[in-house]
C-alpha cells in the first residue's frame, strides 16, 4: 500500500469538477437538517420504530440514503481516484447518477413520510439507476487500480452489497403495493445489514485505512492483520444478511461475535496509526471520530442485545441508532470536516498566488456547536429509546437539528471559495 504523501503529490491531477463532489455533500448536509426534523415529527412512534410508512422510515432513509449515502458517494468519487492514482474515465455519468439519485431520494422520502406506494416505487426506481451508475464507475476504477490491495477488496465487498442492496431496495418498495415478500420485515432487515454494513460500512472500513494514516501522518496499517479484518468483516455481513433473510438466530449471533473480532482488529490499527503518526493534535474532527470508534465497539453488543431481547423493545431502535447514528454518521461528519476544506483547497487559490491555507476556507466556529450538539443528540435519543420516553426524543430532535444547522453553516461557508475559484488574501 502506497503511503499517504505518496498520492497526495499528483492527487490535483486526479480531481474532478468542484460541483460535482459538493453536490453530493450539500445533499447530505441538507438531509441532515431534515433527518432531525423528521424525528421531531415521529418522535411519538421513534423509540418503538419497527417498520412501516410514515415519518419515522422517511427519518431513517434521510439518514441512510440521504446522509450516509450522499456522503458516501461524493467522497468516493474523488478520494478513490486520487488513492488509487486511476481517475474517473469519465466525469459525465457521476453527474447524470446525481441528477438521478438526489431526485430521486427526494420522491422516495416524501412518499415514505406520505404512505404513497407511487411516489415510493418512482423514487425507488430513479434512485436505483443513479446507484447503479456510480456503481459502474466504482468498479471501473477498481479494476484500473493496481495498489492498495486491501482498500480495493473493501471496495469490491462494498459493491457486491451496493448491487444486492438496490436490488432489495427496489423489491421492498414494490412490495407496498404488490406484496412480493412473503415476510417484509425479514427482507428490511436484511436491507438495512447490507446497505449499514455491507455498502456504507465497508467502505467506511476501507477508506480509514487511507483517510487516518493521512489525517495522522503515520504509516499504512499492517497488510497481514488488515486482510484478517476484511475476512472477518466480510463474513460478518454474509452471516448477518442471510440470517435476516431467513430469521436464522444462531446465524445472526454469529455475526455479532465475528463481528465482534473485525471491530477489535480493525481499531487496533487505528489505534496504531495514531500512536505512530507525526500528527498529534488532530483537532475537533477526531473528538467526532473517535466517538464513532466507541460507537462501533458498541454495535456487536447492541445487535447481541436486541436479538436475546437484554434492551427491552426498543433494542432494535437502539441498535440502529448506535450502529448508523453513532458509527457511520458521527465518523462520516468527522470525516466530512477534514476532507471538504482539503478537496476546496486544491479547487481555489489566494489573492497572492498558490494554494490557500485550510483556515482560509470556510467558518470553523459553527463545528464545535454541531458537536456538542450532535453527541448529546445522540446520546439524549439512546436514552429516549431505552427508557420509551418520547418527550426526550423530541429534545434530542431539536438540539441535534441545532448542530445540523451549524455544520450546513459550516458548508455553506465554503461554497463562496468554490464558486469565486480564489480565497481572500492572507
Amino acid at each position: 500500500m502506497i503511503a499517504a504523501s505518496g498520492f497526495l503529490a499528483t492527487a490535483k491531477s486526479r480531481l474532478l469538477p468542484a460541483s460535482v463532489p459538493f453536490r453530493f455533500f450539500v445533499a447530505a448536509a441538507v438531509c441532515h437538517v431534515l433527518l432531525w426534523g423528521a424525528v421531531l415529527l415521529a418522535a411519538d412512534d421513534f423509540p418503538r420504530f419497527r417498520g412501516g410508512a410514515g415519518p419515522s422510515l422517511a427519518a431513517v432513509h434521510l439518514l441512510t440514503l440521504g446522509v450516509l449515502t450522499f456522503t458516501a458517494v461524493g467522497a468516493a468519487v474523488q478520494l478513490l481516484p486520487v488513492a488509487t492514482t486511476r481517475p474517473l474515465a469519465a466525469v459525465w455519468p457521476i453527474r447524470l447518477a446525481s441528477w438521478l439519485l438526489i431526485p430521486g431520494a427526494v420522491v422516495l422520502i416524501a412518499g415514505m413520510a406520505a404512505a404513497d406506494s407511487i411516489w415510493m416505487i418512482g423514487g425507488a426506481a430513479a434512485t436505483t439507476l443513479g446507484l447503479l451508475l456510480f456503481a459502474v464507475l466504482l468498479a471501473d476504477n477498481l479494476r484500473r487500480a493496481g495498489s492498495m490491495p486491501v482498500v480495493r477488496a473493501y471496495g469490491w465487498a462494498a459493491l457486491a452489497s451496493l448491487i444486492a442492496l438496490v436490488a432489495l431496495g427496489l423489491a421492498l418498495s414494490l412490495d407496498h403495493r404488490f406484496g412480493v415478500f412473503v415476510d417484509h420485515a425479514a427482507a428490511a432487515r436484511a436491507h438495512m445489514i447490507l446497505g449499514g454494513f455491507g455498502f456504507m460500512g465497508m467502505l467506511a472500513l476501507g477508506f480509514s485505512h487511507v483517510l487516518i494514516p493521512m489525517f495522522a501522518l503515520s504509516n499504512a496499517p499492517d497488510q497481514r492483520t488488515a486482510w484478517f479484518g476484511f475476512g472477518a468483516a466480510t463474513a460478518t455481513v454474509a452471516l448477518g444478511t442471510i440470517g435476516a433473510l431467513d430469521d436464522v438466530v444462531a446465524l445472526q449471533i454469529a455475526a455479532c461475535v465475528v463481528g465482534a473480532v473485525a471491530v477489535g482488529l480493525h481499531l487496533g490499527l487505528m489505534r496504531v496509526a495514531l500512536a505512530s503518526g507525526m500528527r498529534k493534535r488532530l483537532g475537533l474532527s477526531f473528538v467526532l471520530i473517535r466517538f464513532s470508534w466507541v460507537m462501533l465497539a458498541l454495535t456487536p453488543l447492541a445487535a447481541l442485545a436486541a436479538l436475546q431481547g437484554w434492551a427491552g423493545l426498543g433494542g432494535p431502535t437502539l441498535f440502529g441508532l448506535v450502529a448508523l447514528g453513532g458509527w457511520l454518521m458521527t465518523f462520516l461528519l468527522g470525516v466530512l470536516q477534514r476532507i471538504v476544506p482539503f478537496l476546496a483547497s486544491m479547487h481555489v487559490s489566494r489573492a497572492s498566488g498558490g494554494p490557500p491555507l485550510l483556515t482560509d476556507l470556510g467558518v470553523a466556529a459553527p463545528l464545535k456547536a454541531h458537536a456538542v450538539c450532535h453527541l448529546i443528540a445522540i446520546a439524549v435519543l439512546a436514552l429516549a429509546i431505552v427508557l420509551d420516553i418520547p418527550q426526550l426524543a423530541a429534545g434530542a430532535a431539536v438540539v441535534g437539528a441545532a448542530g445540523a444547522l451549524a455544520f450546513a453553516a459550516y458548508i455553506a461557508s465554503i461554497l463562496p471559495s468554490l464558486t469565486s475559484g480564489r480565497t481572500r488574501n492572507c
